[in-house]
């Protein structure tokens, strides 16, 4: 079992930023991927970002250049670094994590809102 804790979340004006945190803690040797999805209001669940133990990355294209992600695998944490936010990055961030089998776990959300 691996139980996954995200912070960080809240309001900032647009062209603001925001970095959420995630930690991780259980069954974590396991652990071998991580990443962010995001969910906004009456639309399906989407990728933001991905990372593995390896530090190989992925993002969605809507977010690329502004996002970062990185993970500390001493503090079995990952991050994702959020700059000039829009509108439409509004939505709850759900950290996630595989482990070999596989299977994928979640936190349980946190809600970022970008407005004036």
């Amino acid at each position: 079992q691996v139980q996954l804790v995200e912070s960080g979340g809240g309001l900032v004006q647009p062209g603001g930023s925001l970095r959420l945190s995630c930690a991780a803690s259980g069954t974590i040797f396991s652990l071998y991927a991580m990443g962010w999805y995001r969910q906004a209001p009456g639309k399906q669940r989407d990728l933001v970002a991905a990372i593995t133990r390896g530090g190989s990355t992925n993002y969605a294209d809507s977010v690329k250049g502004r996002f970062t992600i990185s993970r500390d695998n001493a503090k079995n944490t990952v991050y994702l670094q959020m700059n000039s936010l829009k509108p439409e990055d509004t939505a709850v961030y759900y950290c996630y994590g595989d482990v070999t089998g596989p299977t994928r776990y979640w936190g349980q959300g946190t809600q970022v809102t970008v407005s004036s």
